[in-house]
């Protein structure tokens, strides 16, 4: 299925009664340098911020999902008022304030947590052996890690996860969290990327529906937001996933999954999907007969 822009995916919102939106952070709800009131062009934005009102306000919740670390989201939930959140792509789960590691396929018997199993076994020392000059730690945020290594290169992961499997670590493989700004010129002359490396059976998608789950919401109560490949997984647990106008690359890559594209980047892309879920919100207790 073709990517929907969003002036035409009515069709598709008019089958939600959303409770929760899950939103992805860098270059989905902040821009430039992570903030949450630019743009990506660096420009001063209410758009993000404006947008978290109005969903608090409808009863939209919004749930965190990122590649960054529990600590980093409980920080930012704490400054956004939000509760909830999905970090390290899946692999950490944060509801009423506790944390859970999702540790899907890792041999129990490694390490203490995913992140030391990964490089214990010589997962990671594998791809950055076997990539060398292609891709590396994403310094300075690549610490204090529980469930995946973060890493930035100019890697194809499916030949990555080749080699993984061939080298006997078919429970481990590296996905593709995005495209990152800014110049890595000894990484290659290409975009470059930033990955992770995470334990297979790990996934925002898998998190996120099991997240729905034990609070016992269907799929059609919940929307997803995002801008890259692994927020695009994130379709098979939501009644409708979005990719911000800086993703929609992303939808070329899967073309299988719908998907519906924002007219604007970042923020005012997340502005946009906050938008038009709460005004089907909106729609929907307007024609709701009194009681």
């Amino acid at each position: 299925m073709a990517a929907i822009p969003l002036a035409e995916a009515r069709p598709v919102l008019a089958r939600l009664r959303p409770e929760v939106l899950f939103s992805d952070v860098d270059g989905t709800l902040v821009g430039r340098s992570a903030s949450l009131l630019a743009g990506l062009d660096g420009e001063a934005t209410l758009a993000a911020p404006a947008a978290l009102i109005a969903a608090r306000r409808a009863g939209l919740e919004v749930v965190l999902v990122s590649g960054r670390t529990r600590p980093q989201l409980f920080e930012a939930c704490r400054l956004l008022g939000l509760h909830d959140a999905i970090g390290e792509l899946g692999a950490v789960l944060v509801r009423d304030g506790k944390a859970e590691i999702q540790w899907g396929e890792t041999p129990r018997d490694l390490a203490a947590t995913p992140a030391e199993a990964l490089e214990r076994s010589g997962a990671l020392r594998t791809v950055l052996d076997q990539f060398a000059g292609r891709i590396e730690p994403h310094s300075p945020w690549h610490t204090d890690r529980q469930g995946t290594a973060l890493l930035r290169g100019q890697v194809d992961a499916a030949e990555v996860n080749e080699i993984l499997r061939a080298k006997g670590f078919d429970w481990a493989h590296l996905v593709d969290n995005g495209r990152l700004r800014g110049g890595y010129p000894h990484l290659g002359d290409g975009a470059t990327h930033s990955f992770h490396l995470l334990p297979v059976g790990v996934s925002k998608a898998r998190t996120a529906a099991r997240y729905l789950a034990e609070r016992g919401l269907a799929s059609d109560r919940a929307a997803a937001v995002g801008d890259g490949p692994a927020d695009l997984e994130m379709a098979d647990a939501v009644g409708a996933m979005f990719l911000v106008a800086n993703g929609a690359w992303a939808a070329e890559r899967d073309p299988a999954r719908p998907v519906i594209v924002t007219p604007s980047s970042a923020g005012g892309g997340f502005a946009e999907v906050v938008g038009a879920l709460t005004g089907f919100l909106e729609e929907q207790r307007s024609a709701a007969p009194d009681r």
